[in-house]
């Protein structure tokens, strides 16, 4: 198996351990709400540009409402373990695409419940969750008042983003990408003065 196919299965079992109203990290989403996204991310061609692409938000939000509140909650589940169909871009692009998807909204589920811990992780996936770091942080802080530099505990900076005031942000591979997703809960250690690393935060885009 593959790294983003490790982690969707992972993602999986979380699901089908939680009830479709679970909270999730994702504002204003329970994990029904999470699964019609990535089913709607992989399956609709036809609304999935409206998840980045703002001027087609709209439409996104009401495939993605139809697709939560018609489909059974087992059937959405299956849909995202299935995979994406032979039709979908991801199918060829899972390798790649995914790691860092089904590795954030996993989280997104675990961390939005109280007493959660970070993952014990292998090298395989430490060493993938590190190549969408910078790609993220180029689409997420891009506006931040400051230069933020996301570095790993042993020095490895994965990414620089912003301008001004230099702010470092130190953690290892996966808990630099969710805080540059925007999750607050990641494990980091921010450098910088309060104010700053305040306005940074609120600067962030999210996934």
């Amino acid at each position: 198996m593959t790294v983003a196919q490790q982690e969707r299965a992972a993602l999986v079992a979380t699901f089908r351990e939680v009830p479709p109203d679970a909270p999730t990290l994702c504002e204003g989403w329970d994990a029904r709400d999470l699964t019609a996204h990535l089913v709607v991310r992989e399956r609709r061609l036809d609304a999935a540009p409206g998840i980045l692409i703002s001027a087609f938000a709209d439409y996104t939000e009401r495939v993605q409402h139809q697709v939560a509140t018609s489909t059974e909650w087992d059937e959405l589940v299956n849909q995202v373990a299935a995979g994406p169909p032979l039709y979908s871009p991801f199918k060829l692009l899972d390798p790649i695409a995914n790691v860092a998807e089904m590795f954030i909204h996993h989280e997104d589920v675990r961390r939005a419940r109280p007493g959660w811990e970070p993952r014990p992780l292998d090298e395989q996936t430490v060493a993938a969750l590190r190549r969408p770091v910078a790609m993220m942080a180029r689409m997420t802080l891009r506006k931040s008042p400051a230069k933020v530099i996301l570095r790993t505990p042993q020095g490895d900076t994965l990414a620089t983003a912003g301008r001004g005031p230099q702010l470092t942000v130190t953690g290892d591979p996966g808990e630099l990408l969710l805080f540059a997703a925007g999750r607050d809960e990641s494990r980091v250690r921010i450098d910088g003065p309060a104010d700053l690393i305040e306005a940074v935060k609120k600067s962030r885009g999210g996934l």
